[in-house]
This record gives C-alpha cells, sequence and structure tokens, in this order.
C-alpha cells in the first residue's frame, strides 16, 4: 500500500514538472512574447537535480542510523529518482556539447 503511494507521489511531482516546464515563466522585466531565458532555465534544472540528489542522500543517512518512520522502500524510490534525473542531466550535457561542437564545425 505505502509503495502505491510512494509511486503516486512521484507520478504527481512528475506531471506537476512537465506542466511547469511548459510555461512561459521568465524573469520580472522580460519582454512580453519572449520566452524564458534558457541559462535560467538551465540552472533551475541543474538545481532541482541538485536537490533530489540531497534530499536523498539524507533520506539514506536516516534509514542507516535507524531513524522512525524511514523505510527501505521511500529510501530505494528516492535514490532511484535521484539517479535518473542525474542520467536524464547527463544527457542534455551531453547533446548539449554535441550541439556546440557541431556549431564550432561550421564554416563561416
Amino acid at each position: 500500500m505505502n509503495n502505491d503511494v510512494q509511486i503516486q507521489n512521484v507520478l504527481q511531482q512528475m506531471r506537476q514538472l512537465s506542466a511547469e516546464a511548459g510555461q512561459p515563466a521568465g524573469p520580472v522585466g522580460q519582454a512580453e512574447g519572449e520566452g524564458p531565458n534558457f541559462g535560467d532555465m538551465l540552472k533551475a534544472s541543474v538545481d532541482k537535480v541538485n536537490e533530489t540528489q540531497q534530499a536523498a542522500g539524507n533520506l539514506a543517512d536516516a534509514f542507516s542510523r535507524g531513524e522512525d518512520g524511514v523505510e527501505l522502500t521511500e529510501v530505494m524510490l528516492a535514490l532511484q529518482k535521484a539517479d535518473v534525473s542525474f542520467q536524464a542531466m547527463s544527457e542534455v550535457r551531453n547533446r548539449l556539447v554535441e550541439a556546440y561542437q557541431e556549431i564550432m564545425r561550421m564554416q563561416i
């Protein structure tokens, strides 16, 4: 039962992040009609991955200390979520590097 709740929570978070990614939420003072700043979006994504990894690490530490209320399934889900988010961020980085290299190879 608890696993179902955990899975539903993860799915809800993924839906929320997907909805936020589709919304043009640029900084104050940005010209209307422009999309969000790419650098800001990238930084926010890296920060979110970092938060996910920090939370998973803290949860794993709490489990290893034997704190009440921390279950192994909860720790494993948090660690898997952190791993998947890191792999996705690594893939984005690889694609950005490939795009940069392709641009550098173009002749002017």
